[in-house]
């Protein structure tokens, strides 16, 4: 039996993923979306979203059910918890390989996301899913009337400090500047919660637990020297994400940081494939660029495959 060829395979079904999808499908051609969880993508793991035009607040997990509901309109196909093995984008034909299926496409839209960052400490790995945390949405709830602390100083370290304080009695927030980068709306909710302390220019070294659970965090202060430590339950580190493109095995060219690099139509080093929302390098990562990247990649691919089309009925063979 011959092997179906989609004309587009998008690779993740978050916010850039789905909005890829919807447009490529009402530009006519065959979609289909590739996830290696359920679709929703990051701000299934936020609490409220206040910055999505149209929406004053919105919990993450309603913005991303009205996009899937959205897709779903469409008929475009998805298949979800499908974990990725290898990805082949230099071919004519593109294949991404999962341990379920063996997908083809003419062409292939990225929109893997990024993951949240780890701290490189000692105690981290020892710890996770036991005191160490990413998602305060996820496991706030464990931390009723318990001391956590929150590493990072931008915006989703201090919402989701803010966030902690619904269940945590103390929240501390620790920044390795004198300042922290997040809007000034959300430093000054952070400096009127009574229930949150900074410690600022100060880095963690080490989290300390028993074969339970986290008893304390070790941090240098960066400009003194000074080694801490400090009693908490929790340890919620926000530091910035890394993309994941552990899949595409250096296929394409990608910064320093590992994040694809693209052109203004989100076209990337690569023929026919396209890449958009967190996993490119862009100079802001919020839900609202990530579907806007998406209607440009979907588009994009749209015209590639109209231009493909053309040439292959002027006898042009593409390679």
């Amino acid at each position: 039996m011959e092997e179906k060829i989609f004309d587009l395979i998008v690779l993740g079904g978050g916010p850039a993923g789905l909005n890829a999808a919807l447009y490529a499908k009402r530009g006519g051609i065959d979609v289909a979306i590739v996830d290696t969880s359920s679709v929703g993508g990051q701000p299934v793991n936020y609490l409220e979203i206040e910055n999505y035009l149209g929406f004053p607040t919105i919990q993450g997990w309603e913005l991303a059910e009205k996009f899937e509901q959205h897709i779903d309109k469409f008929n475009i196909q998805k298949f979800q918890n499908e974990e990725i093995q290898n990805v082949d984008l230099t071919s004519t034909i593109k294949t991404v390989q999962t341990l379920k299926n063996k997908y083809l496409a003419k062409t292939i839209i990225i929109a893997t996301g990024a993951s949240p960052k780890k701290l490189g400490i000692r105690g981290e790995d020892e710890y996770i899913g036991r005191g160490v945390s990413y998602c305060a949405v996820c496991d706030g709830a464990f931390y009723k009337n318990k001391t956590v602390v929150v590493i990072g100083g931008g915006n989703a370290a201090v919402e989701e400090g803010i966030y902690l304080t619904k269940f945590a009695e103390k929240v501390y927030i620790m920044h390795r500047r004198d300042e922290l980068r997040a809007d000034k709306i959300i430093q000054e909710r952070a400096f009127d919660n009574e229930k949150i302390e900074f410690i600022f220019d100060s880095v963690p070294l080490e989290i300390v637990g028993d074969d339970k659970k986290v008893n304390l965090i070790q941090y240098k202060n960066v400009k003194t020297g000074e080694i801490k430590t400090l009693n908490v339950d929790g340890v919620f580190p926000y530091i910035g994400f890394s993309p994941n493109t552990e899949f595409f095995n250096a296929q394409l060219v990608q910064d320093e940081f590992g994040f694809i690099r693209v052109d203004e139509n989100m076209r990337t080093s690569e023929i026919g494939v396209f890449a958009a929302g967190d996993v490119r390098r862009t100079p802001l990562r919020q839900v609202i660029t990530a579907v806007a990247d998406g209607a440009v990649a979907g588009m994009s691919a749209v015209r590639y495959l109209e231009e493909v089309k053309h040439l292959e009925k002027e006898g042009v063979i593409i390679r």
